[in-house]
């Protein structure tokens, strides 16, 4: 344990010697007390899913156990537009497990996510961090396994053009400095990443490099490791909030909007997804997918045309799912293949010596490498309110356990390795799947038709899902992935509009 403590990049970790999970009311107060921490930050994410910061300045050691254990009162209806005005006060509570130092602040800092409760002391039904732990709660009891989640957050700098070392255009993916000018902001976004807790698998750059206007558009990437569902979703909006404030201190502009312009790469948040139970991934059995996996990928299939709903939802998402692209259009799954809906991704199921191989040195040791095996939902995007996507995966993969028929669903949508749907030699294949919505309007639609998959076991509200629904239709985007690939300018504008979303 020691070993594990001591490298934990958390400073809140290594003074306790604790891992964060453990972390206690006490605990807090003894890191603030003895390292003179004067403020203490409380966040929690509205509705847009960007997090807000409620500042408290420490006056004494009561005050600070009192602002742990009672939390505040914050206006809801001014965090969510569905909160009437009359009746909006909420509770912030804070989850002693999230804290870390703020890496930003001059004055010692130490900030904390926060969960919402009711007037009454209730979890606040409709916040959606509560209905992502209602959906593993209820996935845990219909299963008996633990959902893990882990986010790939794919993402845009612009900056002023640099002809200095260019690269060809689309031709970024994984190149080194000086080729990809934004090497040290990726690093150090990943080290303060990591020191707020989250849990780094690597970072590297993307596909998307092109110059427009004048300015130049380099697309990179930071991939996490799974951890508990919910756990990866706080990481996820803490990330994002890291990625924007180090950017502003760069003097460049950030965005995870899923589409810049036609014709260029897009940026996914790609979801992968693992079971363990008693601790053990529940993965890979003789080294084959176990029916667990093909379950929970029949509920990403029979659901998929609805989940677009709360993981795409912006009309400039659906300029992301089109073919060829290497972005998903057709509900099927497969094999280390990126344009399907779901992707198997190498999972080490073979025991292997490829260490051994790659150094002579190294004995061969068969080694079992297989609780690294995932699978990957590859349709959302960085505008996805993140507690509400992994919420609504959560249901979709409970649903799977719950559908008689799950595995003949994921063998009739399974296509072979190595089988591009989008070309036209499989032009049959594709033709026999079903289709992801093209529009926040078909999303929604689908939405309604599958509303019992995620209302079921009270996860989410039917007043929820009644505004998501409204919400994703007053956007009357029926025709406008169409009318913005004839026009770049419209496109760029709505970019412009809202390159800072999510």
């Amino acid at each position: 344990m020691s070993s594990t403590i001591n490298m934990n990049p958390n400073s809140l970790v290594q003074f306790l010697q604790k891992p964060a999970s453990e972390f206690t009311r006490k605990d807090i107060v003894r890191y603030c007390v003895e390292n003179e921490i004067e403020f203490i930050n409380f966040h929690y994410c509205g509705w847009d899913g960007r997090l807000k910061t409620l500042s408290f300045v420490i006056n004494s050691e009561e005050h600070l156990e009192n602002i742990l254990e009672a939390g505040e009162r914050v206006d809801g209806s001014s965090l969510f537009p569905f909160v009437e005005a009359g009746k909006s006060d909420l509770y912030v509570l804070p989850k002693y497990k999230t804290a870390f130092r703020n890496p930003f602040t001059e004055t010692p800092t130490v900030d904390i996510l926060c969960s919402f409760f009711n007037r009454d002391g209730e979890p606040f039904e409709s916040s959606p961090e509560y209905v992502l732990r209602k959906a593993h709660k209820a996935f845990q009891a219909k299963t008996g396994m633990t959902m893990e989640t882990m986010g790939e957050l794919e993402y845009y700098i612009v900056s002023e053009e640099d002809d200095l070392f260019a690269v060809a255009d689309q031709k970024g993916y994984h190149e080194s400095a000086p080729f990809n000018k934004f090497t040290d902001f990726r690093l150090e976004a990943m080290k303060l990443i990591a020191q707020a807790g989250g849990l780094i698998k690597y970072g590297h750059s993307e596909v998307g490099n092109f110059t427009q206007d004048g300015k130049n558009y380099e697309q990179n990437e930071i991939e996490f490791l799974p951890t508990n569902i919910e756990d990866a979703a706080d990481q996820l909006v803490v990330a994002k909030w890291m990625m924007r404030q180090l950017a502003y201190q760069y003097g460049v502009s950030l965005t995870f909007a899923p589409k810049i312009t036609p014709g260029k790469a897009g940026s996914g948040m790609h979801v992968h997804c693992k079971f363990t139970k008693d601790g053990k991934s529940m993965m890979v059995k003789d080294g084959e997918l176990t029916d667990e996996v093909k379950k929970a990928i029949a509920g990403y299939m029979d659901a998929g045309t609805s989940l677009p709903a709360f993981g795409n939802p912006h009309p400039l998402s659906f300029m992301r799912l089109v073919p060829h692209q290497e972005a998903p259009t057709s509900l099927c799954w497969s094999f280390s293949n990126r344009s399907a809906l779901v992707r198997v991704p190498l999972g080490w199921t073979k025991p292997s010596d490829m260490a051994a191989i790659a150094n002579p040195l190294e004995k061969a040791q068969n080694k079992d490498f297989s609780s690294k095996q995932t699978f990957e939902w590859r349709a959302s995007d960085g505008f996805a309110d993140t507690y509400l996507l992994m919420a609504a995966l959560c249901c979709a993969a409970r649903h799977g356990f719950e559908m008689g028929d799950a595995l003949d669903v994921a063998q009739k949508t399974y296509v072979g390795l190595g089988v591009n749907i989008h070309d036209a030699s499989n032009k049959q294949v594709q033709e026999a799947l079903e289709q992801l919505p093209a529009s926040c309007v078909e999303a929604a639609d689908e939405l309604q038709k599958d509303r019992q998959i995620y209302t079921s076991e009270g996860v989410f509200s039917d007043a929820l899902v009644d505004f998501y629904i409204k919400f994703l239709k007053d956007f009357n985007d029926t025709t406008l992935r169409e009318e913005l690939q004839k026009d770049p300018q419209r496109l760029q504008k709505m970019v412009s509009d809202c390159i800072d979303k999510g």
